[in-house]
């Protein structure tokens, strides 16, 4: 129960991030920390304790589903990517106009 509230802090306090922040790098991070937490979430809803490797069938018991794990490694992937990618964008709208401000960024757009 600890842990499923753990996550749940950390989904809320990503989305309160996102909601608050004003600064782009900082919206990154707490879409980092928002992705983590759905990973988490997910591999904790899919664990089984006493669960064993699909592979090996001779040892009995109740075997893992091996499709969540590999839908979240496939999102931890795609995850750096778009980090990778926002901080890529991140830089480039630095160098053209000056700040990472979400509200003068905004601003500016207007103006153009």
């Amino acid at each position: 129960m600890l842990q499923l509230s753990l996550i749940l802090l950390m989904i809320g306090l990503g989305l309160y991030g996102l909601a608050t922040s004003r600064h782009l790098i900082k919206s990154i991070i707490f879409l980092n920390v928002l992705e983590a937490a759905v990973i988490l979430f997910f591999l904790r809803l899919f664990y089984l304790p006493e669960g064993t490797a699909p592979i090996i069938t001779s040892l009995g018991g109740e075997a893992v589903d091996p499709l969540p794990q590999a839908l979240m490694i496939t999102t931890i992937v795609i995850g750096a990517s778009v980090t990778a990618l926002a901080l890529m964008m991140s830089i480039k709208i630095y160098h053209q106009y000056g700040t990472l401000d979400w509200k003068i960024l905004l601003e500016k757009e207007d103006n153009q």
